[in-house]
């Protein structure tokens, strides 16, 4: 999308418009989805946060400011979105502990990105994206993925530039280590077309 062209959008969604949601939904779902399924790791949770995604879309758009930043304000609501079903998770768990022996332990399938990588150094980068911390993983996705800029992914995590630069810092310096490869050497890009 063009930058020229979000205002337009924006005022589309604002006025009620179905072709401009259509369009936000066409250029954003793939890398919305990405995001989450490379965060959650779960194809299920992936679908059903991304769904709740445009759902919020619909239910705010006519409040949405008119200079709002759509790449921003999806991958911010998509992200919160991903937080909180963690946390619910981990509660869920936490009060289950004595009931996990009741049930047979499961192998866990191959991720879709595991079937559909096709070079070996991708595998790895996904393999060592798994490995990291979610804090970790989101700065990544977001910045070295995604292209936001530093400054925007500290807006949808709501947290300083400085503090963003510093994740930024330390989840490059991970992904590095768990590669094996030298921090210079690391770059992440898009390998789909949106």
């Amino acid at each position: 999308m063009q930058p020229e062209d979000e205002p337009a959008l924006v005022a589309g969604l604002r006025n009620g418009d179905a072709a401009a949601f259509d369009r936000v939904y066409e250029l954003y779902r793939p890398r919305l989805f990405a995001f989450l399924l490379r965060l959650s790791r779960r194809q299920t949770v992936a679908e059903d946060l991304l769904d709740e995604t445009w759902l919020r879309l619909v239910a705010h758009a006519r409040s949405l400011r008119e200079d709002t930043r759509l790449a921003a304000w999806l991958f911010t609501v998509a992200r919160n979105l991903y937080w909180t079903h963690r946390r619910s998770r981990l509660l869920e768990e936490a009060a289950a502990v004595e009931l996990l022996t009741l049930w047979p332990s499961h192998e866990d399938w191959p991720s879709p990105f595991d079937l559909a990588s096709t070079g070996e150094l991708e595998r790895r980068v996904e393999r060592a994206l798994a490995t990291l911390p979610p804090q970790q993983r989101e700065v990544l996705l977001l910045v070295g993925y995604e292209g936001l800029t530093p400054t925007e992914a500290a807006a949808v995590c709501k947290v300083t530039p400085e503090a963003m630069r510093q994740r930024l810092s330390r989840a490059r310096a991970a992904l590095a280590d768990a590669l094996d490869l030298p921090p210079a050497q690391l770059s992440l890009k898009r390998s789909y077309g949106t």
